[in-house]
């Protein structure tokens, strides 16, 4: 299993928001410490232009160097572009990692899959999951499934991909919850399962397992996953209630689709994120 990571990521905060630098460190330390996945370890590239430009407009690009905030959830941070060039690198390295048939995790911050085409917004600045899948049907691969269970819609990956040709997105949700969107079904190509707050889990799993069933008919070459463990239920930000069972049995479930996979870490602000990216990793490696 590869780990895409680089602690320079930790060097941005604001006090008190839950997107802090203890969730990499922290899950870090938790990972250095196993032996059994095997770990391997890469530091991204900063991401050029080219990339980018296919999920956003060269205005949005222009902003982020602006010293001002975003939304009152999203600040501007000094070198704040910088920092998402690093992880839309990791994305496009665990893109790549993917094709080549490895295990692959990619474990930065910020997350991305809020970032519209033209705007920052709920922690994130740049689209990595977006990007790197846009990179995918630019540089050869047919078909590209997303898979976001995230307990937030990942409204900007939605609005980039939407209608993109040998594109699909699956996204299972709460609603009603931020950023409110995702309540149906939009264009050709995105599928939203919106969920109410407090499902049990073995519904959760019911709806995770329709998904999945359809990710696999649209016949993917390759698969995805942006991966938020907010719907943890002792998550501060949201009002779900998997366990960390539940994410080692998705990712089990991941594993089975017997495709190449790659997954960037999007939400999950409890104190347990380190134990629930762990089984994550050991769902999707086979332990």
């Amino acid at each position: 299993m590869k780990i895409i990571t680089d602690e320079n990521c930790t060097a941005y905060a604001s006090p008190g928001h839950p997107e802090r630098p203890a969730r990499i460190s922290l899950t870090l330390e938790k990972l250095r410490q196993q032996q059994e996945l095997n770990l391997t370890w890469v530091k991204p590239e900063l991401a050029e232009d080219a990339p980018i430009l296919r999920a956003h407009e060269p205005e949005h690009l222009a902003r982020l160097k602006i010293p001002r905030d975003f939304d009152v959830d999203t600040a501007y941070h000094p070198n704040i572009e910088t920092h998402a060039r690093r992880a839309v690198g990791a994305a496009l390295a665990a893109l790549k990692s993917a094709r080549a048939g490895e295990s692959v995790f990619s474990l930065m911050r910020p997350p991305g899959h809020h970032a519209t085409r033209s705007e920052a917004m709920g922690f994130c600045y740049l689209n990595s999951i977006a990007i790197a899948v846009l990179e995918a049907i630019a540089t050869g691969v047919k078909r590209v499934a997303v898979f976001d269970f995230d307990v937030h819609h990942g409204n900007g990956t939605e609005a980039i991909l939407l209608n993109q040709p040998g594109t699909a997105l699956f996204s299972i949700h709460q609603h009603p919850c931020y950023p409110g969107t995702g309540t149906a079904n939009v264009g050709q190509n995105c599928f939203n399962y919106p969920i109410p707050p407090l499902t049990p889990r073995e519904e959760h799993r019911r709806v995770f397992t329709r998904a999945l069933a359809e990710l696999k008919e649209f016949k993917p070459d390759l698969v995805a996953v942006s991966a938020g463990f907010d719907a943890y239920a002792h998550d501060p930000i949201a009002h779900e209630l998997l366990e960390v069972e539940d994410f080692h049995w998705l990712g089990k479930e991941l594993r089975a689709l017997g495709l190449p996979l790659f997954s960037v870490l999007e939400g999950g602000y409890s104190n347990d994120l380190p134990e629930l990216i762990l089984a994550y990793l050991k769902g999707i490696s086979g332990k």
